[in-house]
């Protein structure tokens, strides 16, 4: 048997060739590798002695050989193939252990040159790649270090490699090749290239949406159904997910998640994520109804069911702090799908041990997880895909511009800005009572948003929480001023809207008739 390894990233790489060499696998390398193979006293057959060519072109050129392909395409149940390779000299290669340049790596550090991009670019890699994942049922293609000990395993107990993990190689090999490849046409077709300063230091400028959009995920599950129980769905993630994003989740107890429960899931944990003190949030049919934060996971809970009960009957649950048994007492006692946070204590998992379909999901949260979110979001349309930067504005203070007589207090303005984060993610049109870091009444994803409105005033009555004395935060502006009067009438005394409108005048003169303070925030959210 023998190995030809070529790799960029030379981790666990000396490890791997030593335990080949001990099984008794002969050794062909490249460069670098080669160079390493050889200091740590591995006996190793450099490519150029196998091509009987030179490595040229600065390394360029130097797998690209018949007697490099030849050895990986040639299929041994084919007497004509093996013919051939007799009859031009030309040996077989059982196992072709490879890593590709570091393009995505080196086009993800500011500054990168057009000169670096390119330069990174492989070429002899992806071929051997190809060719090898091609002819699985000869070769075994080893495309990341963490395939070696599944390899080394079988090689040890059998001699050598399974069909099944050949083939799973194989898959594993173009699906690598296929990231690769979308990741420089990603790259390239976003490049604004100017001739006049081409040069080796030109650091072109690139345009934010790229002329094709490729991206690559991975599937997590196949799910038992979508949406609805007539549709099928599956689960799939980032190829690097970012830290303390839902796709990073372990369940730790429950029945398998469903496609809403993890869209709402979604929806929970992002806008938990963004409070920089603990809270809580319960989502229902991918919209906050209840939202708060408190001085432990306790009090931030019991202020968020407050909020809508009703509502929160078979909702989603989500913490940014550890759950610990006085939490977890009170949220059992209701029905909720799913729970989570980023770490339970062992005394609340005991108490969910009992209720066996509650889905408990543990994210770990990074120290600085409230900056941690989606760059881009996507939206299917017919036959097509719309694409745009994340609603990741986040509101301060010095951002307000008060616009009425009256000014808002300070506790006003904290819970304005509360109560802004909430609207973000309650769809449109979104109507967002606050007092005291607690939601009091939530309207949401209404034709009108005088309807939001009233229907947030309805919830906050139905749940028996006053409206007086609240804030209240539009996630669009009011186009007239009766939706401004539905809130004063409810109780509210300070209202954040983004402004913008041709009627902003008369919005104002009527908040100023009403006696209540109002905020532009110059910012809108809509949520579809």
């Amino acid at each position: 048997m023998r190995a030809l390894i070529s790799v960029s990233d030379k981790t666990g790489i000396v490890d791997l060739a030593q335990q080949l060499h001990a099984l008794g696998v002969g050794l062909i390398s490249t460069g670098g590798t080669a160079k390493l193979l050889a200091e740590q006293g591995l006996p190793v057959t450099e490519v150029a002695e196998v091509t009987g060519f030179p490595e040229m072109l600065d390394g360029r050129v130097k797998t690209l050989h018949p007697k490099v392909h030849g050895g990986l395409l040639a299929r041994r149940d084919t007497p004509e193939h093996m013919a051939a390779l007799q009859a031009h000299g030309i040996d077989t290669i059982d196992l072709l252990i490879v890593n590709l340049y570091p393009f995505e790596a080196t086009v993800a550090k500011p500054g990168c040159t057009l000169a670096d991009a390119i330069e990174n670019i492989d070429i002899g890699g992806p071929a051997m790649v190809r060719s090898a994942a091609k002819n699985w049922k000869d070769v075994g293609i080893v495309t990341d270090a963490s395939q070696y000990a599944d390899v080394m395993a079988e090689l040890k107990a059998n001699g050598k490699l399974s069909d099944k993990l050949r083939f799973a190689l194989s898959v594993a090999a173009f699906n690598r090749i296929s990231q690769y490849d979308g990741a420089i046409s990603n790259y390239l077709s976003s490049v604004n290239f100017e001739a006049e300063k081409l040069s080796e230091a030109y650091v072109p400028e690139r345009a934010q949406f790229s002329g094709q959009f490729n991206e690559q995920y991975v599937k997590v599950q196949d799910l038992r159904y979508g949406e609805n129980s007539h549709q099928q769905a599956a689960w799939y993630r980032d190829l690097a997910p970012a830290a303390g994003s839902l796709a990073t989740g372990v369940q730790l107890q429950g029945k398998e998640l469903s496609y809403n429960n993890i869209a709402d899931a979604d929806a929970a944990w992002e806008c938990v994520k963004s409070f920089d003190t603990t809270a809580c949030v319960i989502v229902k049919h991918a919209n906050p109804c209840g939202v708060a934060v408190g001085a432990n996971p306790l009090e931030a809970y019991s202020k968020a069911f407050q909020t809508d009960p009703t509502s929160a009957f078979g909702g989603i649950i989500a913490f940014n702090r550890p759950v610990d048994k006085a939490a977890a007492e009170a949220v059992s006692k209701q029905f909720v799908e799913v729970l989570m946070a980023p770490d339970f204590s062992a005394e609340a998992l005991e108490v969910f041990k009992s209720k066996v379909n509650v889905r408990l999901m543990k994210i770990a949260l990074p120290t600085d997880y409230g900056d941690v979110r989606n760059a881009l979001e996507t939206k299917r349309v017919g036959s097509g895909l719309l694409l745009q930067s994340a609603d990741n504005h986040e509101l301060a203070l010095a951002d307000l511009k008060i616009v009425t007589v009256k000014q808002p207090t300070d506790e006003e303005l904290n819970d304005l800005l509360f109560a802004w984060k909430v609207a973000k993610f309650v769809k449109s049109n979104a109507i967002v009572f606050c007092k005291n870091g607690q939601t009091r009444g939530v309207g949401a994803g209404q034709m009108s948003r005088l309807d939001s409105a009233r229907i947030a005033s309805i919830k906050a009555e139905a749940a028996k929480l006053s409206l007086q004395h609240t804030v209240v935060a539009s996630d669009a502006f009011f186009p007239f001023r009766d939706g401004l009067d539905v809130v004063v009438d409810a109780g509210a005394t300070c209202v954040a809207q983004p402004g913008g409108s041709m009627r902003d005048q008369e919005v104002i003169d009527a908040a100023n008739e009403r006696g209540v303070a109002m905020v532009f925030t110059g910012v809108r959210h809509f949520r579809h």
